[in-house]
């Protein structure tokens, strides 16, 4: 039977690497963000960051927090009928119990963690989309505050510790595997 993770965490966490890893190893990635992307597109809208919290606010107002998961519910699914489902981007509790509903026990929670001070080191560093230290804070703030991001967090199925090197995360992601 295949399996369907929502890697989780906060911004600098290692997300994005640890979903590589997924893909890497045969999972098919839904990225939540893509419904953003996709509506802007229909849309005509400029991919600009005003135009992608409007666009996301307008989706979430229409579906409610749970929006990018009922919008990504046939994608899932589809992927999950001849591979394993790696989520990029799941966020709210909405979006957590959306897809726990549909998918059972298939669906798991895979947090990856590292200290505030370490990822705001990341983010600082980072070539695409490099946050200050305030930046970044306000980002935390902002997710946990309005888009329920401390839920799924808390009710994390399996927690990957990320405060070292790329290859350090990448065994910890096997030793998940097995």
């Amino acid at each position: 039977m295949n399996k369907i993770i929502a890697v989780i965490g906060m911004c600098g966490s290692g997300k994005s690497e640890a979903v590589k890893f997924f893909e890497q190893h045969g999972y098919k990635k839904v990225y939540f963000g893509g419904v953003v992307m996709e509506e802007m597109k229909r849309l005509g809208l400029e991919v600009n960051e005003a135009n992608e919290r409007m666009t996301r606010e307008n989706l979430r107002k229409e579906f409610g927090m749970g929006a990018m998961a009922v919008k990504s519910l046939d994608k899932i699914e589809a992927f999950y009928k001849e591979a394993n489902v790696v989520i990029e981007s799941l966020y709210s509790w909405d979006e957590f119990k959306i897809v726990k509903e549909k998918f059972g026990e298939s669906f798991n929670l895979l947090t990856v963690y590292t200290t505030k001070a370490l990822r705001y080191e990341r983010l600082a560093k980072r070539l695409f989309r490099p946050l200050t230290e305030d930046e970044a804070r306000t980002r935390d703030y902002s997710e946990i505050e309005k888009l329920d991001k401390g839920g799924p967090i808390a009710f994390t199925d399996y927690l990957v510790i990320n405060d070292g090197k790329l290859d350090g995360l990448n065994q910890k992601l096997n030793k998940y595997l097995q």
